[in-house]
This record gives structure tokens, sequence and C-alpha cells, in this order.
């Protein structure tokens, strides 16, 4: 055999260590549904249902993915991509994920705390001063009956860990009634172009809704969890997650804006009657890059993807060989810190559930029964506004993605789906 010149043995080197670094997305091994004891008649029903919900123009399309012992057992695509357009729905498609933004922001977290750059117990005006000296709101009435804030000292300091189980006192304005949720939205705190450190200052000047650590309330506590990580390790939140997390995982999709134009063809949209989540607010447009990266609703994902995230965390922190999390860690992560033990009552909109706990990042089940639909206790879930949906089960060994952009049917899918997923667990 010929040897290659210098020149091109330097290219032939160069090329080797190229190529593996473009090949970066990944897909777990495949099997049918028998071989992981799932029945897949029981599974193309679920199919055969989202096909008649689009035929019925209740939904664009849907891509439904169940792994059990590490493989998956059933990966579909279902209708279009976008209704104004004859592209089908792929497997491949792109999806805003809103809320299941908030266990990746959560393991990002997490993985500092196991470096030891960060406490769970420590106060977040460590790394945040804005948030040094908070103040709640208290609604008392007037003289005349009329409902006024009241604003008082918080009794104690916001801690990494409020921000992890939804307990900081900050909130979401546009969840229920009260004159804090008033002043978030008046306040518009998302005008302009902020970025992530600015956000943070926005919020830290509102008082709280709730004394922090008492109260379980859906919140931007996450987004402001992602700006500590920003200041902890010095890098923007997208910046540390694609080194720490989403490279080494294969999550080449995941992102927080999709401005390329190969990558915008695969977006999933959703009907032209389905654009707005109910609360003044349309569905947002990621092919507009931003400076806010929000670690609490602003990632895009692929079901492959995100297959590849909730496969590491039901190995225990580990994929394909490589450490990500220690078990130990992940169990702390999905038991329950939001309950009466702790000291935290559910707030008015407890989106949990019945039957369901608050973990770091996740909704846990508490019990086997309670709940609706079912699952083993010990499974953890989340899901987004836009109507992704996803959960693990640790005992059955499996998890599920459902991936569509239907922000108005959203709790009808995600029962829908648990039911008829485990009537195709054989055993």
């Amino acid at each position: 055999m010929t040897p290659l010149r210098p020149s091109l043995r330097g290219l032939a080197f160069c090329m080797a260590l190229v190529v593996p670094l473009l090949a970066t997305a990944r897909e777990l091994p495949r099997t049918s549904p028998e071989r992981v004891d799932l029945s897949s008649q029981r599974l193309e029903m679920i199919t055969e249902t989202l096909k008649a919900d689009v035929a019925a123009n209740k939904i664009p399309g849907a891509v439904l993915l169940v792994a059990r012992r590490g493989k998956v057992a059933y990966f579909d695509s279902v209708g279009k991509l976008d209704v104004t357009s004859p592209a089908p729905m792929t497997k491949d498609a792109i999806f805003r994920i809103y809320s299941m933004s908030k266990p990746i922001t959560t393991v990002a977290a997490m993985m500092l705390v196991e470096d030891g750059r960060l406490k769970l117990e420590d106060p977040i005006s460590l790394y945040l001063p804005e948030f040094a000296k908070m103040t709640v709101g208290v609604e008392k009435p007037d003289a005349s009956g009329t409902p006024t804030l009241d604003i008082v000292p918080a009794r104690r300091a916001i801690t990494v860990h409020d921000l992890m189980r939804h307990t900081s006192g900050i909130t979401y304005g546009f969840f229920g009634p009260g004159l804090v949720k008033k002043a978030y939205i008046d306040a518009n705190i998302s005008a302009g172009d902020p970025d992530n450190n600015e956000f943070s200052q926005r919020i830290a000047k509102l008082p709280l809704a709730y004394q922090p650590g008492t109260t379980w309330d859906y919140s931007y506590s996450t987004d402001i969890l992602g700006r500590v990580v920003e200041v902890v390790s010095g890098k923007s939140l997208f910046a540390f997650e694609k080194e720490r997390l989403l490279d080494p995982l294969g999550m080449a999709d995941t992102s927080f804006y999709v401005t390329d134009a190969e990558r915008q063809k695969r977006l999933a949209e959703p009907l032209a009657n389905d654009r707005n989540f109910g609360v003044g607010s349309d569905i947002s447009n990621p092919r507009i890059a931003r400076k806010l990266e929000s670690g609490g609703g602003g990632m895009v994902s692929t079901a492959n993807d995100y297959a590849q995230f909730l496969q590491m965390l039901l190995n225990g922190g580990t994929l394909d060989g490589k450490r990500y999390l220690g078990p130990s860690t992940l169990r702390l992560m999905t038991a329950d810190h939001a309950n009466a033990g702790a000291g935290v009552v559910p707030g008015p909109l407890y989106l949990p559930g019945a039957g369901y706990g608050f973990g770091l990042g996740f909704a846990v089940r508490r019990a086997t029964g309670e709940a609706a639909y079912p699952s083993e206790a010990g499974e953890y879930n989340w899901g987004g506004a836009g109507g992704t949906y996803m959960w693990v089960d640790p005992k059955s060994e499996m998890f599920v993605i459902f991936m569509m952009q239907s922000p108005k049917h959203r709790s009808h899918y995600r029962s829908l789906i648990r039911n008829m997923v485990y009537a195709a667990v054989l055993k």
C-alpha cells in the first residue's frame, strides 16, 4: 500500500479528530414492543387515536416515543409539522418544550452542586446580590374593604433549594389572582430584550407572593436558577449546558433558539386557532434569537434528544459509560421536597396534582393511588405549556415522551397517553 505523504497524513489525522465531533446526535437502541413486555397492538391504538384527532383537525400532529429497559420500543409520528404546508410530521421534528426546560436547568445546577461549587442551602444572594433584601406582598383590606398590598420584609433568604422546588415566593403573574401577580403583569418584566442578568434584576425588584420556603407556587424560580448557573459557572446558561450536558448526551437539536434555515424546516407549529396559552400570551417564535435564555421555559428539543436525557436519569445518572450525576443525587432530586413535613403547603394552583409531591425539577408520585391515572409510586414527570409531556417510571423501567404543539389540549393528552401506554404494559 502506498504510504500517505506527510501533508495527507496530517489531513487524515485532523479528519479523524473532526468527524467524531460532528457526529454528535445519538439514538438509543431499538427493540420490538413484545421484547420488553409491551403490546404492539395496544401501542398502535395510540397512533390510530392520534391520527383520528389529526383528521378531525383537533391537533396538527404529534410524536410519541416509548422506551423500556434501555431500548426504544415505540417511536412514531402522525399528522403534519404545520398544516399550512404539506410537510408531514417527522420523528426529528423540533418542538418548543417550554417547562420541560426546567428539568434540564435543574440537572445543570445539580452538576455544580456535585462539583462543590454550589449548595442547596446557599442563599441565592451569594450569587445574585439583587436578592439580598426581599419583601413579601401581603393582601389586606383597606377601610372600604378593597384589597391593598402591605409590603413586609421576607423572614428568611431565598435559597437555591427554594428555586428548585418552587418555594422561593417568586411567582408567575399569569397563574391565578392576587395583587402580587398583578404587579408582575404590570411590570412587563419581559419587555424589550433583557438577558438573564437583566431579567433577574427585574424580578428582584418585585415583592414575593409568599414567604420563602412556605408555599409551592409555580414561578420564574427556574429562570433565576439558570442565572445562578451562569454566575457560578462563569458562562452563559446555554454554553454551560451545551458543554456539560447537551453535547456529551448527543442532544444536537436542543437549544434556546433555532436560527439556521435547515433546522427551521423541522419546527412544529400549532393550529392557527391554538396559539394562545389562555394567559394572554401567544406561543413563542424560536426563529428569532433573543438575549434571554429562559431556563424555566425557553428551550426547543426533539423526542430523540430528550430521550437521551431521560435515559441518563433512568440509569441513575449515566449514559454510554459517561456519568453526569451520581445516583444519590438523582434519588434526592426525585424525592418529595414540597410537603407538610417540609413545612410547605400547596398554593392555589398546585400543578403536580393529587398524589404528587414536587422534587427538584419534577413532580414526583407519592403513592400509586390518589392520582386519576396509572403509574407506580416514584414516577416523576413534567410537561410544557405548548403541549409536550414526559414521565419516567423507574419501577417499570420505562419512560415516555409525547411531543405536540397544542396549548389548548395539553391536559387532555397527558391523561390519554398515560392511560393508553399503561394499557400496553404486559408485565
